[in-house]
């Protein structure tokens, strides 16, 4: 349990972290409070009664007499309160020696009050075990040698009453305050995480592509940590942005050596020139490949979305006219609705070599489809060509690979497209199709988080 609590912290926001704080603290705090608060009331009314009681015994003791003539005590003062006529009310006051000399009020009927030795209040039970409050004081009276025992007593339920009230208003107020504690610390944590808000809501938006910088109208300590991250981005940019265009110049630059190297190749001799042939189409794939992952790799995730079959419009054209000339059919079923986010060159060029590779294995049909799930966008082709088996699938994602020199290709389509879409957090699958070739899928989520 305690581990599992522990999960739950761990992956709780800020604001719900502080709240849970804020509430164990008024589950611990508050209570304690209370406790103490009912404590020292009760003190209190115990108190206040004892002097009640105390002011009672006062006027008993105001009223015993002992009568010389008829030997004995004698009480002729009431004390005002038809309580202590009621029999067994609870309301009892008593003299005595400790021997034959007794008086007692009428509530007391035939009972008496436990005598002790100590004079101070204390608790005891009296008649029909009511639970009494007594307070008692030892007098002297002349002529009599033994001192008298006077005790008044009250029931204890009129302090538990009072302490009952008290803390059922208690519990109230303090479920008030907790409440009230709760709601505003509540309204002040989301006040004061609204500029955290801002800042991930803007962040979203960079990452999405919706914008290009952070907004600075913060508290002054986020403001400048905006500032910095906008720093940050537009040095990240400016650095990728350098970089793809050194890899885009470096393969310009290679491509003339190459093709003059393969036009000198020509008047080698034939063993010489299919070795020399070779290593110029490694150079020259090396740099298409890394070039695509340049270009990819320049745009990030900071991507708009796009609709795929407007992107793709160019893509499909060209390629069903090729696939006619070979006598192939391409079709596609593609929603308008579909949309992507990904670079608009990228998506072509992930499409672009999938349907390439697919007219150059497919007996008589292509097709391209395309759908949402619920945590992105997928694209899927498919040929009815012979297919390939899972090693196969595996080893047609590595660079390079060719599952059969006697195809035209280099044997990077399949290996940038993985490139390009792991670079998105995307996936690439391959698996039997239904049309009875070979299928690949291209799944790409909505957001990039």
């Amino acid at each position: 349990m305690s581990r599992r609590l522990g999960d739950i912290l761990v992956r709780a926001s800020v604001a719900t972290r502080l709240l849970l704080a804020a509430l164990l603290l008024v589950l611990l705090l508050l209570p304690l409070a209370g406790l103490g608060l009912a404590h020292h009331f009760r003190d209190s009314v115990t108190t206040v009664f004892d002097e009640r009681l105390q002011a009672l015994l006062n006027v008993v003791i105001a009223g015993v007499h002992y009568d010389e003539v008829e030997q004995q005590l004698i009480h002729d003062r009431p004390l005002g309160d038809p309580r202590f006529r009621q029999i067994f009310s609870g309301w009892y006051w008593q003299v005595s020696d400790g021997d034959s000399r007794i008086l007692t009020s009428r509530s007391l009927w035939d009972q008496r009050l436990a005598l002790e030795d100590s004079t101070s209040p204390r608790d005891l039970v009296g008649p029909r075990d009511t639970p009494l409050r007594v307070v008692s004081r030892d007098i002297r009276i002349a002529p009599l040698a033994t001192p008298l025992r006077v005790s008044v007593a009250a029931p204890s339920s009129t302090i538990d009453l009072e302490a009952s009230r008290f803390n059922r208003l208690l519990s109230l107020s303090l479920a008030a305050l907790g409440l009230l504690i709760l709601l505003g610390l509540a309204v002040q944590i989301r006040w004061g995480l609204a500029p955290l808000r801002r800042l991930r809501d803007d962040l979203k938006a960079v990452e999405n592509g919706d914008a290009e910088r952070l907004g600075t109208r913060l508290p002054a300590e986020l403001a400048k940590l905006a500032g910095a991250m906008n720093a940050v981005l537009e040095r990240d940019r400016r650095r990728l942005e350098r970089a793809r265009h050194a890899a885009g110049n470096l393969a310009h630059a290679l491509k003339t050596p190459v093709s003059v190297l393969t036009t000198l190749a020509e008047g080698l001799p034939r063993d010489s020139q299919r070795r020399f042939k070779a290593e110029l189409t490694r150079i020259d794939d090396a740099t298409r490949h890394h070039l695509a992952r340049a270009s990819a790799a320049g745009d990030g995730v900071l991507n708009r979305p796009i609709q795929c079959l407007d992107t793709l419009r160019p893509v499909l054209e060209g390629l069903t006219r090729l696939a006619e000339r070979r006598g192939l059919s391409l079709t596609h079923d593609l929603p308008t609705s579909l949309t992507v986010r990904l670079d608009p060159q990228d998506l072509q060029e992930v499409v672009g070599n999938l349907l390439d590779n697919a007219l150059r294995w497919a007996e008589q049909r292509v097709h391209l489809s395309g759908g949402t799930d619920n945590r992105g966008t997928w694209l899927r082709v498919e040929d009815d060509g012979p297919g390939m088996s899972e090693a196969d699938c595996q080893a047609a994602l590595a660079r390079g690979a060719k599952l059969d020199e006697q195809r035209s290709g280099s044997g990077l389509g399949l290996a940038i497209v993985n490139d390009l879409v792991t670079l998105h957090d995307g996936t690439l699958t391959l698996e039997r199709a239904d049309l009875g070739g070979l299928a690949a899928r291209v799944w790409l989520p909505d957001h990039p988080w």
